[in-house]
């Protein structure tokens, strides 16, 4: 153990003010290093057989009272065989590790859409993604780290909406749980997700399908159709149009409305759907009827735009252009409902198969047996098919 110099009192430490390092006594190894205008305390100690040298901080921010303080602390752990220069970079390295695994949720969020986004068939998901998550979780868990979520923030996010917007709340409960798997992979975390249903907030929360109703998309019943589609046909514009083409087609809104010519063959009345604008990221054929052949060939082709259905700015049409269509003429039916009414006028006034019904919706076989057998796709049969609802909506020109 270092000599103990002669013990200095606070007064005689401030008058030292010359350039070098002094002993000031009080525990062994302290001194007080002067240089320039930069003073500040050292320890030196001897551990291992090694000589060490641990600054204690400047002076005098710390006072000869602390450093001594420090000083002794530091003599408790090299007693112990503790080096407390090693000590400390070893605690500074663990804040570092932490605070470099410190993820908020929101930026959490963000990083996995960014990271998931190319999964999504359809642009829009990040969008409703972020929208979802701005709204209801960032007022109560967006500034958080991820590590420190826990049930009760879950909760307090979830349960203000679980009876009254059921649906946009389990919407909720998923994209948070999604966001937390990711961070915990991303960070190396292990602690089990607070916002898991199965197990967990299934014992808390009643389920969704006993407190809200299953609302189906509202239709025009398939003995009326044959007048909307008639005014449908009568409108103006390109949201009138591609509705029109949805309605013959059976397809989904946005396959209609991000229709493309090059999808199109017209000789043989096949527009062929590539599988990544598909909900079942399978490539879909749809036969054309006559007359959903003679509303294409009725359409002007914008210069430097491919979209059947173009905006005036040559973009897609939006969803909202589409039930603004139907809204005008004073309908609460909605665009997809259309395909609900082809379904079930198939199935009350036809004889086909429902495999082939299903194959025109481009519904996925369930039964992944069936599936793994099935080779073709019905095009012929469904071609009929497709005639015959055409027929039932418009009389052919």
């Amino acid at each position: 153990m270092p000599k103990i110099s002669k013990e200095l009192g606070a007064l005689e430490v401030a008058r030292l003010k010359s350039d070098g390092v002094f002993a000031v006594g009080g525990v062994a190894g302290l001194h007080l290093r002067v240089a320039g205008l930069s003073r500040s305390w050292v320890l030196r100690y001897v551990i291992h057989k090694s000589r060490r040298r641990m600054g204690l901080g400047s002076y005098p921010t710390v006072t000869l009272s602390m450093a001594r303080d420090k000083a002794r602390d530091a003599h408790l752990k090299i007693q112990q065989g503790i080096d407390p220069i090693d000590e400390r970079g070893s605690l500074r390295a663990q804040r570092q590790l932490e605070q470099a695994k410190k993820l908020l949720f929101r930026d959490a969020a963000n990083k996995c859409i960014t990271a998931k986004s190319g999964e999504w068939s359809n642009a829009k998901h990040a969008g409703q993604w972020s929208a979802t998550l701005e709204t209801y979780a960032y007022p109560f868990i967006g500034d958080l780290d991820v590590t420190t979520i826990d049930t009760q923030h879950i909760l307090a996010l979830l349960q203000p909406i679980w009876h009254t917007k059921t649906e946009t709340a389990s919407r909720v409960r998923g994209r948070v749980e999604t966001v937390l798997d990711w961070a915990a992979v991303f960070c190396g975390h292990k602690h089990p997700n607070p916002a898991r249903w199965t197990g967990h907030l299934d014992q808390i929360l009643p389920k969704p399908t006993k407190i809200a109703k299953v609302r189906h998309h509202e239709a025009v019943p398939y003995k009326e159709v044959a007048p909307v589609v008639g005014a449908i046909a009568a409108s103006a514009g390109q949201g009138a149009k591609a509705l029109l083409f949805q309605v013959l087609t059976a397809v989904r809104s946005g396959e209609a409305r991000e229709a493309v010519w090059s999808e199109i063959d017209m000789g043989a009345g096949v527009w062929t759907i590539p599988a990544e604008r598909m909900k079942a990221r399978r490539e879909h054929r749809v036969p054309l009827s006559k007359q959903a052949l003679a509303l294409l060939a009725g359409q002007a082709r914008k210069e430097g735009c491919d979209y059947v259905f173009p905006s005036e700015s040559g973009k897609a049409l939006s969803d909202m252009t589409l039930t603004a269509v139907m809204r005008r003429m004073e309908l609460t039916a909605v665009p997809h409902g259309f395909r609900s009414t082809f379904r079930d006028w198939a199935a009350e006034c036809t004889d086909y198969d429902k495999d082939v019904v299903e194959m025109a919706l481009a519904h996925t076989i369930e039964s992944k047996v069936e599936a793994a057998y099935r080779r073709g796709d019905l095009l012929e049969k469904r071609t009929q098919l497709m005639q015959d609802w055409a027929n039932h909506c418009i009389q052919a020109q």
